[in-house]
């Protein structure tokens, strides 16, 4: 009988994969797009890394009765856990991961993916179907799912160590999505759940990789180059380096993880006395002090002065997307919906460092623009973001939007300069009612804009699923979005040079509130400067004389 239940799950799992993997009739047919949308699966572990707190384990799963199997699905597993993890279920459901959803309390904005709008796909709401494949949950595809049911947590995707783990869109889209997951072998869950353990690069990167729509396409330090780093691209995360997964610094308290970017401490004054002593934020402060350059020189308390108003980040990674992945700097959803012959189209004029040609243009999503070994650009932060939500009204004559803005300035003790990547965006909105849009991307129904490339339909389909008021007109805005930069950290070798920005070309130009030797002029110093100088070099010149002219003749006598 368990051998029938077995053979009956892999049939099923068969079947899901054939569901979800359509071939192209709408758009870029064999030219493989999709997998720039899909969650890619885990590659093969990394051995040795380091989880912090978490680090290590006693317990061997695969000698758990309870995991045994045979299991139909995910879920099945997720109650085998339980029965011994009783706890954990409570955990996730209050974490990010689970409820999307996050109020943040400097702001007071309600913000998580289940509520912004952003600049890359736009929205999740109404896009569950594919957009929460990212989700730590199993079938999010509408507002049915229920959040209280601790069986729909995915435990695997954080902890399997087999590689062979991995999700399937939600729901059913139109055959423009493309294929996915084509070839690959039916999931034994019972394989992986008896082989779990504490989660490593490979398990976060699987999405947080991936985030908006493709390997390094959100952020510009976060790319699939970091599962095996070089030291050079990256000490804490190398290999050869400090081998850390990223729960080393994203520690987890009851599932709860540390560093979120709605949330964020620009400058960690409680430092610490020694190394590890913080660790319920993920900063640098958190492990290196608040003062950690070498004491026993005076370019290393130079070094900390500096630290006073730079963050750490800013002199240590000295360029973003330097692991041979390309990063997105633009995207214009102006240009989505071409088609040649009636049917949709691929484009891949870009070809990245490591030899892997990007889209330029995909009929479902329209044109982009990449860029690698880019120097971030620099701001005043003091750990506080200010989103444009869909409830804004949009003062389209400052362009471009800024859909989440920087807060901080050079007055305020606690703002430092800080590396961000910004994306430029040219997105859908609603030009009368002065708002940005929710479209509706995912979907087998006639609405869905990846099936039939009508805008106004689908955003009018995402804005009736918003209950939203929506005018029947879009158009397009340029945006830019902020994404601070925290990863990537150069050896110390490697750190920004002093002639970096102190120079007249500077990195930190036009940044207010600075004032830098051999870059910044300040006319009246400069010329007190100037005089000051001068009247150095008269009186050296004068000493100099008189002593050549008033000196005694020698006499020979001793």
């Amino acid at each position: 009988m368990r051998g029938a239940t077995r053979i009956l799950a892999r049939v099923a799992a068969a079947l899901l994969i054939v569901v979800g993997t359509s071939a192209f009739s709408a758009a870029a047919e064999g030219e493989g797009a999709a997998h720039e949308t899909a969650a890619a699966a885990p590659p093969t572990p990394i051995a040795g890394q380091k989880s912090g707190a978490l680090s290590g384990g006693t317990a061997d799963h695969s000698k758990f009765k309870a995991l045994e199997g045979p299991f139909a699905d995910g879920s099945e597993v997720t109650k085998a856990c339980l029965t011994c993890h009783t706890e954990a279920g409570k955990h996730v459901m209050k974490s990010i991961h689970w409820t999307w959803d996050y109020t943040n309390p400097k702001t007071g904005q309600k913000l998580g993916k289940k509520n912004v709008i952003n600049n890359f796909c736009t929205n999740a709401k109404g896009n569950e179907g594919m957009c929460a494949q990212c989700h730590a949950g199993y079938g999010w595809k509408d507002d049915t799912f229920d959040f209280k049911d601790e069986t729909k947590i995915d435990c695997l995707v954080c902890h399997d160590r087999t590689a062979t783990y991995y999700k399937l869109p939600n729901s059913h889209g139109h055959d423009a999505c493309g294929v996915m997951f084509e070839g690959k072998e039916p999931i034994d869950f019972a394989k992986v759940a008896q082989h779990v353990g504490l989660p490593g690069r490979e398990n976060c990167g699987g999405c947080h990789f991936n985030g908006g729509g493709g390997d390094g396409v959100k952020h510009g330090d976060l790319d699939s180059s970091l599962l095996k780093a070089p030291k050079t691209l990256d000490v804490h995360m190398s290999p050869d380096g400090a081998n850390f997964a990223c729960t080393q610094c994203h520690v987890s308290d009851k599932h709860m993880i540390a560093g979120s970017r709605y949330d964020m401490v620009a400058k960690d004054e409680k430092g610490l006395p020694k190394p590890g002593e913080r660790r319920d934020v993920a900063s640098c402060e958190s492990c290196h002090g608040a003062k950690p350059h070498p004491k026993a020189s005076l370019i290393g308390l130079q070094l900390d002065t500096h630290a006073e108003r730079i963050a750490c980040q800013t002199c240590h990674i000295p360029k973003m997307a330097r692991g041979g992945v390309g990063t997105m700097t633009d995207w214009d959803w102006a240009t989505a919906g071409r088609m040649i012959d009636g049917k949709g189209y691929a484009e891949e004029n870009y070809t990245q460092g490591d030899g892997k040609e990007r889209h330029t243009y995909w009929t479902i999503k329209g044109s982009f623009k990449w860029g690698e070994n880019l120097t971030p650009t620099y701001k005043w932060f003091d750990g506080r973001m200010l989103y444009t939500t869909a409830d804004a009204k949009i003062d389209d004559a400052k362009l471009p939007v800024a859909i989440n803005s920087v807060m901080g300035s050079p007055d305020e003790k606690n703002a430092r300069i800080w590396p961000f990547k910004e994306m430029h965006t040219n997105v859908p909105w609603d030009p009368k009612n002065k708002t940005l849009v929710f479209n509706h991307l995912w979907g087998k129904d006639d609405t869905a804009f990846w099936g039939n490339f009508d805008i106004v339909k689908s955003v009018a389909a995402g804005m009736k699923l918003e209950n939203r008021p929506f005018s029947g007109e879009v158009g397009f805005l340029p945006t830019v979005s902020n994404w601070p930069i925290t990863h990537m950290v150069a050896p110390k070798g490697d750190a920004v040079k002093c002639a970096e920005c102190h120079t007249e070309k500077s990195r930190l130009a036009g940044l207010p509130g600075i004032w830098m030797p051999g870059h910044s002029t300040f006319r009246w110093l400069d010329i007190l400067g100037y005089l000051a100088f001068a009247g150095t070099l008269a009186g050296i010149l004068i000493h100099t004389l008189a002593r050549i002219f008033m000196r005694k003749p020698t006499t020979g006598e001793h």
